[in-house]
């Protein structure tokens, strides 16, 4: 008797993507110049996943963690 499974994964949209950038030839995620974090993209800038009072998402204080980024990952803007 064979069961039949059905994935209960809904298929991510083109929308839903991670945005990536071209280093060396090849694609990658945009991340932290400072610290390394990865980066997700707000309109035309970058900035550091769920900022908390200047800490990044691993809870590390990070100058950068509410400053705005290029797409090369450096900030651009130091928030005050």
């Amino acid at each position: 008797m064979s069961e039949e499974v059905t994935a209960m994964l809904h298929p991510s949209g083109p929308d839903a993507e991670t945005p990536l950038v071209v280093r060396d030839g090849a694609s990658a995620p945009v991340t932290c110049a400072s610290c390394g974090c990865r980066l997700a993209q707000t309109g035309e800038a970058w900035f550091h996943f769920n900022p908390i009072a200047g800490r990044d998402a691993r809870g590390c204080r990070v100058a950068c963690a509410d400053a705005a980024h290029d797409s090369t990952g450096r900030a651009v803007s130091i928030a005050v």
